[in-house]
């Protein structure tokens, strides 16, 4: 199998081995339930050290047990991820593994079937959340009607540092995103070929909510 060519400014492709290795095997309609969520949490703390490997540093003086040194520690306030539910909790997890100390928020919000367009029902931020680099996680972005919606609850809110984070995106939903919201850079594990017309990402994994939590 082989993904659509990365061409669109702003975005980054993961192609880490491990990443993809662990992508093929959730890709696998055999592969069961727990086995899904399993990998899920793994390939979520790859992506996670992937965004957050330019996050700035300063210098902080600390004791060894043998002398005096000068160390480096994360800059600024907690990073706050923000899982589009309800796919994205599974990717919650893997990267608090990683960033314990970071912030969650919630955006609720469904595809209509009919028109695919996102519809709200939920939402939740620190109260601060304007000041911090909030990053927005979805297993899938297909569409991009989601993740469209989730980013302008945010800027809403007052947040100015974004960034996106998928396991797998359609041509069309990266279009859409960066025509939406170009200030806002996008990780992905891969770039599928299309969606189908059932606004599907074809070939894709199927329903990674469905998948996460065995209801179908």
């Amino acid at each position: 199998m082989k993904s659509t060519p990365l061409t669109l400014d702003g975005v980054t492709a993961i192609d880490h081995p491990l990443v993809q290795h662990k992508l093929t095997l959730m890709r696998k309609k055999d592969t069961s339930t727990a086995q899904f969520r399993r990998l899920l949490r793994e390939i979520s703390t790859l992506l996670c050290y992937e965004v957050t490997r330019d996050l700035p540093l300063e210098p902080v003086e600390i004791e060894t047990p043998v002398e005096v040194t000068t160390g480096q520690q994360l800059k600024g306030k907690k990073l706050v991820f923000v899982p589009i539910l309800r796919a994205g909790l599974g990717l919650v997890e893997g990267m608090l593994d990683l960033v314990p100390s970071a912030r969650v928020g919630h955006v609720g919000l469904y595809r209509e079937p009919e028109t695919l367009d996102a519809v709200e029902y939920y939402f939740r931020a620190p109260e601060d959340v304007a000041e911090r680099l909030c990053i927005v996680i979805d297993p899938m972005l297909a569409t991009g009607n989601t993740a469209v919606a989730a980013i302008d609850r945010l800027k809403e809110r007052g947040v100015t540092q974004l960034r996106f984070v998928c396991l797998v995106a359609s041509p069309e939903g990266l279009e859409r995103l960066r025509a939406c919201h170009p200030d806002v850079p996008i990780w992905t594990a891969a770039v599928d070929r299309k969606l189908n017309d059932h606004g599907y990402i074809l070939p894709g994994l199927g329903d990674a909510g469905d998948r996460l939590f065995g209801t179908r």
